[in-house]
């Protein structure tokens, strides 16, 4: 009951504090896109330190995050793994579904930070803008990630990698990084009840640039959910180190 407790508390004071960070670095962030992912990474940063002492729930990246220009690929279970991968690289621009930008605070900055918005039936003819863009300088190069399965998906259950982190990986030609997650199992992608212990977003090793599309996707499926199970159990066993 306690914990019940904890988890309605740390749910409304997350829920409070978006649009009271939003409005306050708004005057910044109208005029910086420092500004626009300074507000971003402090409530992201609030919210971490929130959950370890509100709920218990100690967020922990492991493995080496990106500074350079990469592909990241990651496992997708919650919003938490949004923030502690953003948290983690210094300029990470999602690829998100375009309906996000009609979210009140979240839309805003994220049209602000210049994410990448796509409708689903037509992710192709975004991407090649994106990349036409980058070339071009009209935005600045960062880490662009991806979650390869498109949408959250619970700790444990399988679902199909989309093709469309291959073809990216191939119009880029950039090193891909894969991520690995548990924090699902701490933070669920639906529900209230918030869960104590180690919640880990892990970087992988990284991808070489230039593989076969089926090797790429065969490497980087293997290789997530595998260390995404193994985080898993770590997380029921209620372990916290490798």
């Amino acid at each position: 009951m306690l914990q019940w407790i904890r988890s309605l508390a740390f749910v409304a004071l997350s829920t409070i504090a978006m649009p009271i960070f939003g409005l306050a670095f708004a005057p910044w962030a109208m005029f910086s896109l420092r500004g626009a992912y300074v507000c971003c990474k402090s409530y992201s940063r609030f919210i971490m330190w929130l959950a370890e002492h509100l709920v218990g729930m100690r967020c922990e990246v492991r493995g080496t995050p990106p500074v350079g220009e990469v592909l990241i690929a990651a496992k997708h279970q919650s919003f938490l793994d949004i923030m502690m991968i953003f948290q983690a690289v210094p300029l990470g621009k999602f690829i998100m579904k375009k309906e996000i930008l009609w979210t009140p605070v979240i839309g805003q900055y994220a049209k602000r930070m210049k994410m990448y918005a796509v409708d689903r039936g037509k992710r192709g003819a975004a991407v090649a803008k994106m990349l036409e863009d980058v070339k071009a300088g009209h935005v600045e190069a960062g880490q662009l990630i991806i979650y390869s399965q498109g949408t959250r998906v619970a700790p444990g259950v399988s679902a199909p990698y989309k093709k469309g982190t291959a073809a990216l990986y191939e119009q880029m030609g950039q090193t891909c990084v894969p991520v690995a997650t548990n924090v699902g199992y701490f933070w669920p992608r639906r529900g209230l009840y918030r869960r104590p212990g180690v919640a880990v977003v892990e970087f992988l090793d990284p991808i070489p640039a230039g593989l076969p599309r089926d090797e790429f996707m065969t490497r980087l499926e293997r290789t997530v959910e595998a260390r995404s199970d193994a985080l898993l159990d770590e997380a029921k066993s209620g372990g916290a180190g490798r």
